[in-house]
């Protein structure tokens, strides 16, 4: 990051290393959002298959301003895949146990087998960012991971895990309109937490933390790609897109031209009237 951009993230609550919304400022319709993105998620279902049927390990970290899209993003990104090959983990505080591991060790426990895609809605990088902004860890602590977070990175890249890394951007203003319309909304309530409420008067400090961390965690190997997020649509599709463009994959999906003719059945089977089960009202 240059002097300049660190100086505009610093001291200015207008922006945070991003340029607004888009290349022309303009939104996409409703309906271009809709089939780009569906053409994008065809393409994850066939990176997924190629992922599962090479055996690769895929990781991908998902960080970032609070309210700046990460969640949606990971939603449009899981919506079409098999869960069974692909999970989210988003790890609350840690227990008292855990307090007393090795820093790493509870999310080594959750690194993809082969032919598995593992997002993390947050990460190892929560030590760089709110528990150094809100003194949840030592400075001892801290100055450990910032020495240890690329050797621990540099281990499982050898090991064969592809590893992503996504910070996603967010200008003061439209963070600060989805903190209000979560207050407004019931159902989106759960997504203003109290440390979210702390973050909003802590602005600066987290730009100083974001920008102490990509100092010592961008690295050749395992770089931090931004994701401009004032644009929500755009921030998906964009970030979707970068993502397919690094693994690169082959559509190897299995070629299905019609379904076999289903066969009768060779007698019928005696079945127990519908009163004997308990059946969901239909209230709609």
């Amino acid at each position: 990051m240059s002097k300049k951009e660190k100086h505009k993230e610093h001291h200015s609550h207008k922006n945070e290393n991003d340029k607004g919304h888009s290349k022309n400022g303009e939104k996409l319709p409703k309906k271009e959002y809709e089939e780009e993105l569906s053409r994008l998620q065809l393409e994850l279902v066939k990176m997924q298959t190629w992922v599962q049927e090479k055996g690769l390990k895929l990781v991908l970290i998902f960080e970032g301003r609070d309210a700046a899209g990460k969640g949606g993003t990971i939603k449009r990104i899981t919506e079409p895949l098999n869960p069974r090959g692909c999970k989210v983990v988003a790890l609350g505080k840690p227990s008292d146990t855990e307090k007393t591991q090795w820093y790493f060790q509870r999310y080594v426990a959750h690194l993809p087998s082969a032919g598995e895609i593992v997002i993390f809605d947050r990460s190892w990088y929560n030590r760089g960012g709110v528990e150094k902004v809100m003194g949840f860890c030592s400075g001892k602590e801290y100055e450990e991971f910032s020495r240890s977070v690329s050797e621990f990175e540099g281990l499982i890249t050898r090991s064969g895990i592809l590893l992503i890394k996504y910070w996603f951007s967010v200008s003061s203003q439209e963070q600060e309109k989805r903190f209000q319309e979560r207050v407004k909304n019931p159902a989106k309530r759960w997504k203003l937490s109290p440390m979210d409420m702390e973050a909003r008067n802590l602005w600066d400090q987290y730009s100083e933390a974001k920008d102490a961390m990509f100092e010592f965690s961008n690295m050749p190997f395992a770089p931090w790609y931004t994701v401009e997020g004032d644009d929500k649509h755009k921030a998906r599709l964009n970030c979707i897109h970068h993502l397919l463009s690094k693994v690169h994959y082959k559509d190897v999906l299995p070629r299905v031209e019609k379904l076999p003719k289903r066969k009768k059945p060779v007698k019928h089977v005696a079945r127990p009237p519908k009163e004997e089960h308990l059946y969901v009202p239909e209230v709609y």
